[in-house]
């Protein structure tokens, strides 16, 4: 269900239904990076107004569609200055994530293995990323940090997700060095207007 219509919404829609169509994981995530990279850049498809809002001490994020018969989710994020995540999964679901403004810095982890209940990450990859790049994160391989390292300038990014993205785990640093504790956390949605 689309949330709010939007110049090039249904051309956006159609890239990744298209894409989703395609017989596995890396086929579609490959497809849908790719078709999102060339949206972007040809900025036929204009984003909602209010995705560059920024949300007072913490990154925004709208949901902008919901398919039902594909089952997949695409959510806006907006990035204040400095804004960031803690290392997070994706709670199994692969995802393509799309730079539309500004610049975000994702660093990938391994994750290694637990210790007495702590986890221990091992970052394996970084990048600065502008707009018109898009990545994908695909199970077991989905821990990672994203932040935007502008000190002035707000960020927008585009998140294809596999299923609606209600919860994830996020790890805390530990007391103990090199270590983090998992929690879990629930996902909220910043309304659309």
């Amino acid at each position: 269900m689309l949330a709010q219509e939007f110049p090039g919404c249904r051309q956006l829609i159609d890239a990744i239904d298209e894409a989703v169509s395609q017989p596995t994981t890396q086929a579609i995530t490959d497809s849908l990076r790719q078709s999102l990279c060339r949206l972007i850049r040809a900025r036929e498809v204009q984003l909602p107004d209010c995705v560059y809002e920024t949300a007072e001490g913490r990154y925004a994020r709208r949901e902008l569609y919901c398919s039902e018969e594909h089952g997949y989710c695409v959510v806006a994020m907006t990035w204040g200055p400095g804004q960031g995540t803690p290392i997070h999964d994706h709670c199994g679901m692969w995802c393509v994530e799309g730079v539309w403004s500004g610049e975000l810095e994702v660093t990938q982890y391994e994750r290694l293995a637990d210790d007495q209940g702590q986890c221990r990450f091992q970052p394996v990859g970084s990048i600065q990323a502008g707009p018109g790049s898009a990545g994908s994160l695909i199970p077991p391989h989905e821990y990672h940090t994203i932040r935007n390292p502008s000190e002035d300038v707000v960020a927008v990014s585009l998140h294809i997700y596999s299923g609606q993205m209600t919860h994830c785990a996020v790890f805390q640093p530990a007391a103990e060095a090199q270590c983090y504790e998992r929690h879990d956390r629930q996902l909220g949605l910043d309304p659309l207007h």
